[in-house]
């Protein structure tokens, strides 16, 4: 039985070394030789303008949030679109694989609706 999971095993375990050989490699090949200029913060080759700890609108992250909600929805549309020829030829899912899409779509406009109605999707 455990047989079965030695090709997974290896598979793991040369996963691993290809992920942690090219660090360990940098660390001992790769000169270490530190300067003030290496070590100074920057900005785009210009010196810090302000505090990097400075508060940030709360609508970047509410932009940033529907962004991946409505970008994740679109994972789901395209594996069900793929197979969308097979969903009408069976007979058995033909009307299912069609109102599950449905009330997933329908799910989404409201999600939708709702944000713009909040105005979420303003920017001034």
């Amino acid at each position: 039985m455990l047989e079965n999971y030695f090709p997974v095993f290896i598979f793991i375990l040369i996963g691993i070394v290809f992920g942690i050989a090219p660090v360990i490699t940098g660390l001992l090949v790769a000169p270490h030789r530190p300067d003030s200029e290496k070590l100074s913060p920057y900005e785009c080759g210009f010196e810090a303008f302000e505090d990097a700890r400075m508060k940030f609108d709360v609508r970047y992250y509410l932009i940033a949030i529907l962004f991946i909600l409505f970008d994740l929805e679109v994972a789901f549309l395209v594996p069900w679109a793929t197979i969308f020829k097979e969903i009408v030829h069976t007979e058995s899912v033909k009307w299912f694989g069609f109102v599950e899409m449905l009330v997933f779509i329908i799910i989404l406009v409201v999600g939708y609706a709702y944000a713009w109605a909040k105005g979420a999707l303003d920017w001034e």
